[in-house]
Protein backbone atom coordinates (compact mmCIF):
# COMPACT_ATOMS: atom_id res chain seq x y z
CA UNK A 1 0.00 0.00 0.00
CA UNK A 2 2.81 2.43 0.86
CA UNK A 3 6.05 2.48 -1.09
CA UNK A 4 8.98 2.71 1.34
CA UNK A 5 11.45 1.06 -1.01
CA UNK A 6 14.94 2.46 -0.45
CA UNK A 7 14.03 4.00 2.91
CA UNK A 8 15.76 3.24 6.20
CA UNK A 9 13.87 3.23 9.48
CA UNK A 10 14.88 3.06 13.14
CA UNK A 11 12.25 1.79 15.58
CA UNK A 12 12.94 1.94 19.31
CA UNK A 13 11.30 -0.28 21.90
CA UNK A 14 10.90 -3.05 19.32
CA UNK A 15 11.83 -6.17 21.30
CA UNK A 16 8.46 -7.30 22.68
CA UNK A 17 6.69 -10.27 21.15
CA UNK A 18 3.27 -8.58 21.27
CA UNK A 19 4.58 -5.03 21.28
CA UNK A 20 3.71 -2.05 19.14
CA UNK A 21 7.40 -1.69 18.23
CA UNK A 22 7.62 -5.10 16.63
CA UNK A 23 4.37 -4.53 14.75
CA UNK A 24 5.61 -1.21 13.37
CA UNK A 25 9.07 -2.52 12.47
CA UNK A 26 7.72 -5.51 10.56
CA UNK A 27 5.06 -3.41 8.82
CA UNK A 28 7.62 -0.84 7.63
CA UNK A 29 9.75 -3.71 6.35
CA UNK A 30 6.78 -5.14 4.44
CA UNK A 31 6.37 -1.73 2.84
CA UNK A 32 9.95 -1.96 1.57
CA UNK A 33 12.10 -0.25 4.22
CA UNK A 34 15.25 -1.63 5.77
CA UNK A 35 14.71 -1.43 9.51
CA UNK A 36 17.01 -1.06 12.51
CA UNK A 37 15.33 -2.24 15.70
CA UNK A 38 16.45 -1.30 19.19
CA UNK A 39 15.46 -2.00 22.77
CA UNK A 40 17.03 -1.66 26.18
CA UNK A 41 18.07 -5.32 26.11
CA UNK A 42 17.98 -8.19 23.64
CA UNK A 43 16.20 -10.43 26.12
CA UNK A 44 14.81 -13.77 24.91
CA UNK A 45 12.31 -15.28 27.32
CA UNK A 46 9.55 -17.88 27.53
CA UNK A 47 9.96 -19.11 24.00
CA UNK A 48 10.33 -15.63 22.51
CA UNK A 49 13.65 -14.72 20.90
CA UNK A 50 13.64 -11.05 21.87
CA UNK A 51 15.03 -8.23 19.76
CA UNK A 52 17.12 -10.57 17.63
CA UNK A 53 13.97 -12.44 16.67
CA UNK A 54 12.48 -9.22 15.29
CA UNK A 55 15.64 -8.63 13.25
CA UNK A 56 15.50 -12.20 11.93
CA UNK A 57 11.81 -11.81 11.06
CA UNK A 58 12.55 -8.70 9.02
CA UNK A 59 15.44 -10.36 7.21
CA UNK A 60 13.35 -13.46 6.50
CA UNK A 61 10.96 -11.13 4.67
CA UNK A 62 13.75 -9.96 2.38
CA UNK A 63 14.74 -6.67 4.00
CA UNK A 64 17.95 -5.75 5.78
CA UNK A 65 17.99 -5.19 9.52
CA UNK A 66 20.15 -4.57 12.58
CA UNK A 67 19.30 -5.19 16.23
CA UNK A 68 20.96 -2.78 18.66
CA UNK A 69 20.63 -2.59 22.44
CA UNK A 70 19.99 1.05 23.33
CA UNK A 71 19.11 2.95 26.47
CA UNK A 72 17.16 5.82 24.90
CA UNK A 73 17.73 7.92 28.01
CA UNK A 74 21.51 7.90 27.41
CA UNK A 75 22.67 10.45 24.82
CA UNK A 76 25.86 8.57 23.93
CA UNK A 77 24.03 5.30 23.33
CA UNK A 78 21.39 7.04 21.22
CA UNK A 79 24.03 8.73 19.08
CA UNK A 80 25.90 5.43 18.67
CA UNK A 81 22.70 3.77 17.48
CA UNK A 82 22.00 6.48 14.92
CA UNK A 83 25.64 6.42 13.79
CA UNK A 84 25.52 2.63 13.40
CA UNK A 85 22.35 2.93 11.33
CA UNK A 86 23.91 5.47 8.99
CA UNK A 87 27.16 3.50 8.76
CA UNK A 88 25.31 0.31 7.82
CA UNK A 89 22.73 1.77 5.45
CA UNK A 90 24.05 5.20 4.48
CA UNK A 91 21.00 7.12 5.67
CA UNK A 92 18.13 7.38 8.14
CA UNK A 93 14.76 8.38 6.71
CA UNK A 94 12.25 7.34 9.37
CA UNK A 95 12.52 7.43 13.16
CA UNK A 96 9.81 5.85 15.30
CA UNK A 97 10.12 6.80 18.97
CA UNK A 98 8.29 3.86 20.51
CA UNK A 99 10.38 3.00 23.59
CA UNK A 100 8.38 3.43 26.79
CA UNK A 101 8.92 2.90 30.50
CA UNK A 102 7.34 -0.28 31.84
CA UNK A 103 3.99 0.30 33.49
CA UNK A 104 3.36 -0.65 37.10
CA UNK A 105 4.97 1.30 39.95
CA UNK A 106 3.84 4.62 38.45
CA UNK A 107 0.12 3.68 38.29
CA UNK A 108 -0.71 4.92 41.77
CA UNK A 109 -2.25 8.11 43.22
CA UNK A 110 0.11 11.08 43.18
CA UNK A 111 0.29 11.11 46.98
CA UNK A 112 1.74 7.58 46.81
CA UNK A 113 3.92 8.09 43.73
CA UNK A 114 7.63 7.57 44.35
CA UNK A 115 10.01 10.12 42.89
CA UNK A 116 12.05 7.31 41.32
CA UNK A 117 8.99 5.99 39.47
CA UNK A 118 8.15 9.49 38.20
CA UNK A 119 11.74 10.05 37.07
CA UNK A 120 11.94 6.76 35.18
CA UNK A 121 8.80 7.48 33.18
CA UNK A 122 10.02 10.96 32.21
CA UNK A 123 13.52 9.68 31.41
CA UNK A 124 12.33 7.05 28.96
CA UNK A 125 9.17 8.56 27.51
CA UNK A 126 10.21 12.22 27.29
CA UNK A 127 13.99 12.41 27.41
CA UNK A 128 14.27 9.33 25.20
CA UNK A 129 12.01 10.89 22.59
CA UNK A 130 14.03 14.12 22.73
CA UNK A 131 17.44 12.43 22.43
CA UNK A 132 16.45 10.13 19.58
CA UNK A 133 14.69 12.92 17.71
CA UNK A 134 17.61 15.28 18.13
CA UNK A 135 20.11 12.75 16.81
CA UNK A 136 17.92 11.82 13.85
CA UNK A 137 17.03 15.43 13.05
CA UNK A 138 20.67 16.48 12.93
CA UNK A 139 21.21 13.88 10.22
CA UNK A 140 18.00 14.64 8.35
CA UNK A 141 18.54 18.39 8.08
CA UNK A 142 22.13 17.85 6.99
CA UNK A 143 21.09 16.20 3.75
CA UNK A 144 18.67 16.95 0.93
CA UNK A 145 16.13 14.25 1.59
CA UNK A 146 13.72 15.23 4.32
CA UNK A 147 12.50 12.58 6.70
CA UNK A 148 9.83 11.40 9.10
CA UNK A 149 9.84 11.42 12.89
CA UNK A 150 6.95 9.57 14.53
CA UNK A 151 6.62 9.55 18.30
CA UNK A 152 4.36 7.43 20.46
CA UNK A 153 2.08 9.45 22.69
CA UNK A 154 -1.24 8.12 24.01
CA UNK A 155 -4.86 9.05 24.51
CA UNK A 156 -3.60 9.71 28.05
CA UNK A 157 -1.57 12.50 26.48
CA UNK A 158 -4.83 14.23 25.62
CA UNK A 159 -6.75 13.67 28.84
CA UNK A 160 -5.39 12.93 32.30
CA UNK A 161 -6.96 10.27 34.50
CA UNK A 162 -6.48 9.19 38.09
CA UNK A 163 -3.39 7.06 38.80
CA UNK A 164 -1.88 7.94 35.42
CA UNK A 165 -0.20 11.20 36.43
CA UNK A 166 3.39 10.29 35.58
CA UNK A 167 2.40 8.58 32.35
CA UNK A 168 -0.05 11.29 31.27
CA UNK A 169 2.48 14.04 32.00
CA UNK A 170 5.03 12.27 29.81
CA UNK A 171 2.60 11.73 26.95
CA UNK A 172 1.30 15.32 27.07
CA UNK A 173 4.96 16.33 26.83
CA UNK A 174 5.47 14.17 23.75
CA UNK A 175 2.63 15.98 21.98
CA UNK A 176 4.02 19.40 22.87
CA UNK A 177 7.50 18.33 21.79
CA UNK A 178 6.08 16.99 18.51
CA UNK A 179 4.41 20.30 17.72
CA UNK A 180 7.53 22.33 18.48
CA UNK A 181 9.80 20.04 16.48
CA UNK A 182 7.37 19.97 13.56
CA UNK A 183 7.61 23.76 13.30
CA UNK A 184 11.40 23.69 13.48
CA UNK A 185 11.92 20.93 10.91
CA UNK A 186 9.25 21.80 8.35
CA UNK A 187 11.64 24.01 6.30
CA UNK A 188 13.89 20.96 5.88
CA UNK A 189 11.16 18.67 4.61
CA UNK A 190 11.01 16.65 7.83
CA UNK A 191 7.49 15.82 9.00
CA UNK A 192 6.99 15.20 12.71
CA UNK A 193 3.84 13.56 14.06
CA UNK A 194 2.66 11.60 17.09
CA UNK A 195 0.38 8.60 17.45
CA UNK A 196 -2.02 8.36 20.40
CA UNK A 197 -3.17 4.78 20.92
CA UNK A 198 -5.88 3.75 23.32
CA UNK A 199 -5.47 0.52 25.25
CA UNK A 200 -3.52 -1.92 23.08
CA UNK A 201 -3.23 -5.62 23.86
CA UNK A 202 0.51 -5.97 24.50
CA UNK A 203 2.72 -7.23 27.31
CA UNK A 204 2.36 -3.81 28.95
CA UNK A 205 -1.25 -4.52 29.92
CA UNK A 206 -0.02 -6.96 32.56
CA UNK A 207 2.17 -4.25 34.11
CA UNK A 208 -0.77 -1.87 34.12
CA UNK A 209 -2.91 -4.54 35.78
CA UNK A 210 -0.26 -5.05 38.47
CA UNK A 211 -0.38 -1.37 39.36
CA UNK A 212 -4.12 -0.83 39.05
CA UNK A 213 -5.71 -4.04 40.38
CA UNK A 214 -7.87 -3.83 43.51
CA UNK A 215 -6.75 -5.62 46.63
CA UNK A 216 -7.54 -9.32 46.51
CA UNK A 217 -7.67 -9.51 42.71
CA UNK A 218 -4.87 -11.16 40.76
CA UNK A 219 -3.06 -9.23 38.04
CA UNK A 220 -4.06 -11.82 35.45
CA UNK A 221 -7.74 -11.57 36.38
CA UNK A 222 -7.64 -7.77 36.30
CA UNK A 223 -5.84 -7.84 32.96
CA UNK A 224 -8.67 -9.89 31.49
CA UNK A 225 -11.17 -7.46 33.02
CA UNK A 226 -9.35 -4.49 31.47
CA UNK A 227 -9.42 -6.14 28.05
CA UNK A 228 -13.10 -7.02 28.34
CA UNK A 229 -13.94 -3.46 29.40
CA UNK A 230 -12.04 -2.15 26.37
CA UNK A 231 -13.97 -4.51 24.12
CA UNK A 232 -17.24 -3.29 25.63
CA UNK A 233 -16.68 0.48 25.59
CA UNK A 234 -14.95 0.71 22.21
CA UNK A 235 -17.47 1.57 19.47
CA UNK A 236 -15.65 -0.68 17.00
CA UNK A 237 -16.08 -3.54 19.44
CA UNK A 238 -12.58 -4.65 20.37
CA UNK A 239 -9.35 -3.68 22.05
CA UNK A 240 -6.62 -2.35 19.78
CA UNK A 241 -3.68 -4.35 18.48
CA UNK A 242 -0.14 -3.49 17.54
CA UNK A 243 -1.12 -3.94 13.90
CA UNK A 244 -3.70 -1.15 14.24
CA UNK A 245 -1.00 1.27 15.39
CA UNK A 246 1.43 0.00 12.75
CA UNK A 247 -1.02 0.92 10.00
CA UNK A 248 -0.99 4.53 11.17
CA UNK A 249 2.80 4.51 11.47
CA UNK A 250 3.16 3.21 7.91
CA UNK A 251 0.86 5.96 6.64
CA UNK A 252 2.77 8.68 8.49
CA UNK A 253 6.08 7.26 7.23
CA UNK A 254 4.91 7.34 3.62
CA UNK A 255 4.51 10.09 1.05
CA UNK A 256 0.73 9.75 1.44
CA UNK A 257 1.08 11.93 4.56
CA UNK A 258 3.41 14.53 3.06
CA UNK A 259 1.10 17.46 3.93
CA UNK A 260 0.66 16.41 7.55
CA UNK A 261 2.91 17.55 10.36
CA UNK A 262 2.58 18.45 14.04
CA UNK A 263 -0.42 16.15 14.53
CA UNK A 264 -1.33 13.72 17.31
CA UNK A 265 -3.33 10.97 15.62
CA UNK A 266 -5.68 8.96 17.84
CA UNK A 267 -5.85 5.21 17.22
CA UNK A 268 -8.51 3.97 19.63
CA UNK A 269 -11.41 2.41 17.74
CA UNK A 270 -13.68 5.33 18.58
CA UNK A 271 -13.25 5.07 22.35
CA UNK A 272 -11.49 8.45 22.22
CA UNK A 273 -12.55 10.90 19.50
CA UNK A 274 -10.17 13.83 19.96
Amino acid sequence: MYDLEGKVALVTGAGGELGIGRAIATRLAKEGADVVVSDLRDQPRDGWGGLSAVRDEIEAGGRKSLAIETDVGDADQVQSTVDATIEAFGRLDILVNNAGALAGPDRVPVVELEESAWDLVQRVNVKGTFLCSRAAARHMIGRDGGGRIISMSSVSGKKGTARYAAYSASKFAVIGFTQSLANELAPYGVRVNAICPGLIETERVMGMAEGLKPEGVTAEAFREEMIQRANDYTPLGRIGTGADVAKMAAFLASDESEYLTGLAMTVAGGSWMT
